[in-house]
């Protein structure tokens, strides 16, 4: 049964709302206001979040970003096209003008309820690539989980360093989650993406009439954050006046809003994220270098993906699978020739450039396999490495001599079957499927599939 949350501060406009929806069998909660909501409540429990737009306080519209990725409806005595504009680029799922009819706010929440599923179905990509991420086979990938797991233990400030593109937002979700706080929200933040004059109200809000154009009240995402993570992505960007404002948060856990006149106490833990060297920064005074120490408590270094080669072909086999789900199109494997280029290419821009290349390549695709020239890389020259398959996400571990023999054009099919028949008579089932990279179920599968009997002689070999 779904739970609904119904925000207003007037209690018969609540009544009456909680009247029709539970009339349809709907379950129902009540808050006179955003800070009763969130201080009585679990927002991430519901499925769906209607609120009055105009509260005493805080405006309705901020439990869109507290209450994310829950979805908010927003509906208002006072509606205008400006109001609905703003809602809906702060992220509400729709938008209902005062006094409604029962129909049009059913019609309204039944849409918004479907809806927050297929996010939820959307979400378990990010999920996925999280778990996908942090299990492969690379030896300093494995370390830095270990270091992860340890840090997300403690409440102190992190540091993740990596190239563009490595999985700094992975890390910093995964923390959190392995966190104490994971109940709570994780707020995020790309400092690089947010103007120079609108960053220190975006971190730490303001109070109506602060300056022009502040008309309400309007909550940071440092308090959004509240019992929760902060996640400041590209922090080498923050300007140094937004920098010198941090700082206080950090040593002192308290924030004041632009033209508020006393500060609020808030308990969030600081996960911040760069490209850049910060301690050339600093040394340079591009970067404040208190905040540097600061920051610098426990660091985190992502590799680059060329140094993850043993994770390079399970991955591109979980992005074809994924996006093949995401895009609604049909799902193509990667070529022999595909697979050796994906992984002898450099990937300057790491994970994000791999998942755009399988993207690309399983929309231009025309046969029945991604091809090199689908996704827009190079078919390497001359290459000694052995032709890969991805059958159940292996990575086979075939001889040089023997993968040099395959002709370049097979398809992955026609590879497994020429490699069963030359070696099945000198190898047991075991040893077939670890060569292969797949699970000795999957080898009498694809044995049945392409009527490729085991040899009675060497059954009776290998017993």
């Amino acid at each position: 049964m779904p739970l609904i949350l119904l925000v207003d501060d007037e209690p018969s406009q609540r009544q009456a709302l909680r009247r029709v929806l539970e009339a349809r069998d709907y379950k129902v909660a009540e808050a006179s206001g955003v800070q009763e909501a969130e201080t009585h409540y679990n927002l991430a429990e519901f499925d769906l979040i209607v609120t009055e737009l105009k509260l005493a306080g805080a405006s309705g519209a901020e439990l869109i970003r507290s209450a994310s990725p829950v979805p908010v409806i927003v509906m208002t005595n006072y509606a205008s096209l400006r109001s609905a504009v703003d809602s809906m680029k702060a992220g509400a799922v729709d938008y209902l003008a005062k006094p409604c009819s029962d129909e049009d706010l059913l019609n309204v929440v039944t849409a918004a309820l479907p809806r927050q599923g297929r996010a939820d179905d959307s979400n378990k990509q990010p999920m996925e690539l999280t778990r996908q991420f942090f299990q492969g086979q690379c030896p300093t990938l494995q370390k830095l989980d270990e270091q992860i797991q340890k840090v997300a233990r403690t409440d102190s400030t992190v540091l993740i360093q990596g190239e563009t593109g490595t999985g700094k937002e992975l890390t910093a979700r995964r923390v959190h989650t392995l966190s104490r706080r994971n109940g709570r929200p994780l707020v995020t933040l790309n400092c690089a993406a947010i103007p120079e004059s609108l960053i220190e109200s975006e971190l730490f809000g303001y109070e109506k009439g602060a300056f022009t154009g502040a008309t309400s009240n309007r909550m940071g995402l440092i308090e959004a954050a509240n019992g929760g993570t902060l996640f400041l992505d590209e922090i080498g960007e923050l300007p140094q006046s937004a920098q010198a404002r941090l700082l206080r948060f950090i040593q002192e856990g308290e924030i004041r809003q632009i033209g508020a006149v006393s500060s609020k106490t808030v308990d969030v833990r600081l996960i911040c994220a760069t490209h850049r060297d910060l301690s050339t920064l600093a040394s340079r005074n591009e970067f404040r270098r208190d905040l540097f120490y600061r920051i610098n408590v426990l660091s985190l270094t992502i590799p680059p993906l060329r140094q993850r080669t043993k994770d390079i072909v399970a991955m591109a086999q979980w992005f074809a699978e994924a996006l093949a789900v995401k895009l609604d199109i049909q799902h193509r494997p990667l070529s022999t020739n595909a697979i050796t280029a994906v992984t002898q290419n450099p990937w300057p821009g790491n994970v994000r450039e791999l998942e755009h290349a399988i993207e690309r390549g399983l929309v231009m695709a025309e046969g029945d396999y991604i091809e090199v020239h689908d996704m827009g890389l190079t078919t390497p020259g001359n290459s000694h490495e052995p032709p890969l398959s991805i059958i159940s996400g292996g990575t086979p571990e075939i001889d040089t001599d023997d993968a040099a023999a395959a002709d370049e054009e097979l398809s992955l099919e026609d590879y497994f079957m020429r490699f069963v028949l030359e070696h099945q008579d000198s190898m047991s089932e075991t040893q077939l499927a670890q060569k292969l990279g797949v699970s000795r179920k999957c080898l009498w599968e694809r044995r049945q599939r392409f009527g490729l009997p085991r040899s009675q002689q060497v059954k009776r070999g290998h017993r």
